[in-house]
């Protein structure tokens, strides 16, 4: 702003008879401008009135316009749209944590509805539908053509009911069909647990239960652990976490660093670009931190990621975020609607902006594709090796005392807690693995 006042004061200095020159064409310019849109608009008024007066069946206006509102918003990039009054209710019942639906977050793409993630608990989850995963039909009938709102609405209906999704998967040769029973969704935004030495945190979704959720689950299991002087450090788990509110991922953020840049915004509006830094106090003290990201952590986590990456706060394990880079200002309009209106990016401590790139994570980690029940049962037909220690008649280790096998058998069953875990979560193992030895090289225990 102070460079443009600068450089119009000088030309008002230096050459007033040539801005008296360029004034005129300007004006005319703009006034062109001005007939423009209102010639569109009376194209608008005339093709609204054609339609009433013609179509083949009667149309309600309220419905016409509903309709020329929303496809002017999603014409604009697939997250901004018209929020009609019962979405707008249930938009802000969700960030309080509780409605009613599958439990997945969705955009769209190339026609079709995507799977973004599906949430922790939910009836999608539990049946099995993935990130990445593609839906093109709902109880039979395509999605093609369809607005994401549209789409959205098919999904919905009362809590007990049954849907049937039709879904394509990379890897998958056919599509496939899923069935869901409709239930109500409540989020737990954060949900905190012990592992050996680590904490930890579950990050689900940004709604107004994140920030406390996670400082209460963390303190209580810091205090469990006999301390912060007993815990190894924090894997903070982002994976399929669809994003939610701004503010939520900047205090999140903010419990883990002392300064700096969290994130900051810009826009075509200087009222639009806001710079968030990070206050004073990290929760756990310079303890290491393991982010993990995958396809479906969008928006706000990626946020989150970005910046603990960008200030080397913690060391980023997975593979590489969603990349949605973009904010969306929710504008309440009369008749109790409202509009989602992209606004700005969004840019990361080093000046990164993650929009279609993504966060990548410091060390790319898969996850392997769930075993099948048949599996299961083939390995569990295997029988356990057997050991000398398993022999009659061995002979005992009399080199250690009672204290000394107590500690190597607690160490053994440590050792077969991480590969059981390796088996149910390989991500989640691996980046318990870097903790401990984090915590080993600061000679942590």
């Amino acid at each position: 702003m102070k460079k443009f006042l600068f450089a119009a004061i000088g030309g008002v200095m230096a050459g007033a008879l040539l801005t008296t020159q360029i004034a005129g064409p300007l004006v005319a310019q703009e006034t062109r401008n001005s007939q423009s849109v209102y010639q569109q608009l009376d194209l608008f008024g005339d093709i609204f009135e054609r339609i009433r007066a013609n179509y083949v069946e009667e149309v309600d206006p309220a419905d016409l316009i509903e309709a020329a509102i929303n496809g002017m918003l999603t014409s604009l990039d697939p997250h901004s749209g018209y929020l009609p009054p019962k979405d707008f209710s249930d938009m802000r019942v969700q960030t309080r944590g509780e409605f009613g639906g599958l439990g997945i977050e969705v955009t769209m793409e190339d026609g079709f509805v995507k799977v973004v993630s599906p949430i922790d608990d939910t009836p999608a989850a539990a049946a099995g539908i993935e990130a990445g995963d593609f839906i093109t039909h709902i109880d039979g009938e395509s999605v093609m053509g369809l607005t994401l709102d549209q789409a959205v609405d098919m999904m919905r209906g009362p809590v007990g009911s049954e849907i049937v999704i039709t879904v394509v998967r990379e890897g998958q040769p056919e599509p496939f069909e899923i069935s869901i029973i409709r239930d109500t969704i409540t989020l737990t935004a954060v949900r905190t647990r012990m592992e050996g030495d680590s904490v930890v945190l579950r990050v689900t979704t940004f709604n107004d239960q994140t920030w406390p959720n996670l400082r209460d689950g963390l303190m209580e299991s810091v205090e469990s652990a006999g301390g912060l002087d007993s815990v190894s450090g924090v894997v903070l788990d982002l994976r399929n976490n669809p994003g939610g509110l701004l503010n939520q991922a900047i205090r999140l953020a903010d419990a883990f660093l002392d300064q700096g840049e969290i994130v900051s915004t810009r826009g075509r509006r200087d009222e639009d670009s806001e710079r968030f830094n990070a206050t004073a106090g990290d929760l756990i003290e310079g303890k290491p931190i393991v982010v993990l990201i995958n396809g479906g952590s969008a928006s706000a986590s990626e946020i989150v990621a970005g910046a603990l990456q960008d200030h080397r706060r913690a060391i980023v394990v997975g593979t590489r975020s969603f990349g949605k880079g973009s904010v969306q200002t929710v504008m309440p309009l009369r008749g109790d609607g409202a509009m989602r209106l992209t606004t700005s990016r969004y840019y990361t401590p080093s000046g990164r902006s993650i929009q279609a790139l993504g966060v990548s994570p410091d060390i790319v980690v898969e996850q392997p594709p769930r075993r099948s029940p048949a599996d299961e049962n083939d390995n569990g037909s295997v029988l356990p090796p057997r050991s000398e220690a398993d022999l009659r008649g061995r002979l005992d280790n009399d080199s250690m005392s009672e204290d000394e096998l107590r500690v190597l058998e607690e160490e053994r069953r440590a050792a077969e807690e991480a590969a059981r875990l390796r088996e149910e979560d390989y991500q989640l193992a691996y980046a318990l693995d870097i903790l401990r030895g984090l915590s080993a090289i600061n000679g942590r225990r």
